[in-house]
């Protein structure tokens, strides 16, 4: 499998990151180890988490996800083999994003503890916090470079303009510097990515893994209306693409999935990682069954007029900032 180095960081990756945000929410302990395995023996060694993975499941506190992992690897003896991706900032739960030097701190060594290793590949600032000035939050960050807790950095949910500020800051003060970002981005929410953002990535080198690949699994095909996602974990997430767009999508994807014998998931997985820009995006899943779709998405090659087809289903509503 050809890796690919994330921006001008120390980090080669495979082409497909694992999802750590089901552990510990609709993955349990063994399902997670069971998933870590099945993806470890297809060479996906690249798992993102964060430390608020999964406050939001009943009787969950944030922190379940780097646990599971964390677990895992130790009792795999393979630290060494997998590129752990974690995030801090997001509120766990209540409160608002905090990007401070005492906040960062804190949540670093209680990620640490739980991951139980010294050292995260990739550390990402979850949300833009306008509350401390980014070059606090910047030589917090190289604190933790230079003592070895952090290889490299990340930025996900940043707004353009706060990017563009933030390497400025890096760039000025000799600091180290976002050198991936994590957008959503998929056939249904291009305008997050696509555009000024989209060419500022590719100009600046910087590495793109982006999530919500499948849309909440909207995108596999599995929900065919309100009724199928009702009560489901997703619910919240899916249920605004249950409209004439999302349905125009779906049969798009239903098509090249029947000309390819391939699922609907693997299609959706191949088109963005064809898009520019894109290092790698994130897609999860709860069962070993489910990860034939990263097999079949690894294998797909797209002719233009299969692009054009996904192109002109997803257009209309995903102008912004193109």
């Amino acid at each position: 499998m050809e890796l690919k180095q994330l921006g001008n960081s120390s980090l080669y990756v495979p082409p497909i990151v694992f999802g750590g945000n089901v552990f510990g929410w609709t993955a349990d302990k063994k399902t997670s180890f069971y998933l870590l395995d099945a993806l470890v023996e297809r060479g996906l060694n690249f798992i993102d988490s964060a430390n608020v993975y999964s406050y939001w499941a009943e009787g969950n506190e944030g922190g379940e996800s780097e646990a599971i992992l964390g677990e895992w690897m130790k009792e795999r003896k393979n630290r060494d083999k997998v590129i752990v991706a974690t995030k801090v900032g997001s509120p766990m739960g209540k409160g608002s994003p905090d990007l401070s030097n005492a906040y960062i701190n804190e949540q670093i060594d209680l990620s640490l503890q739980r991951l139980q290793t010294d050292y995260i590949d990739l550390y990402f600032s979850h949300k833009y916090d306008d509350s401390t000035p980014q070059l606090e939050t910047l030589k917090t960050f190289n604190s933790l470079i230079n003592s070895g807790k952090v290889r490299e950095l990340g930025a996900s949910n940043f707004p353009l303009a706060v990017l563009r500020e933030a390497l400025q800051i890096s760039e000025d003060e000799n600091l180290p510097r976002y050198e991936v970002i994590q957008p959503e981005y998929n056939l249904l929410e291009r305008s997050h990515f696509e555009g000024e953002y989209q060419r500022f990535c590719i100009e600046n080198n910087l590495g793109v893994i982006s999530y919500f690949t499948l849309a909440s699994g909207f995108l596999t095909g599995k929900y065919t209306d309100t009724a199928d996602a009702s009560g489901k974990e997703r619910e919240r997430f899916i249920k605004k693409y249950f409209n004439d767009e999302g349905t125009a999508v779906l049969k798009a994807l239903k098509t090249l999935s029947d000309k390819y014998n391939c699922s609907q998931a693997g299609v959706s997985i191949a088109w963005t990682m064809a898009q520019p820009g894109i290092s790698a995006p994130i897609v999860s899943a709860t069962k070993e069954s489910q990860l034939k779709a990263f097999d079949e998405a690894l294998k797909l090659n797209f002719d233009a007029e299969d692009l054009q087809i996904l192109e002109k289903v997803s257009r209309e509503k995903n102008t912004v900032g193109r």
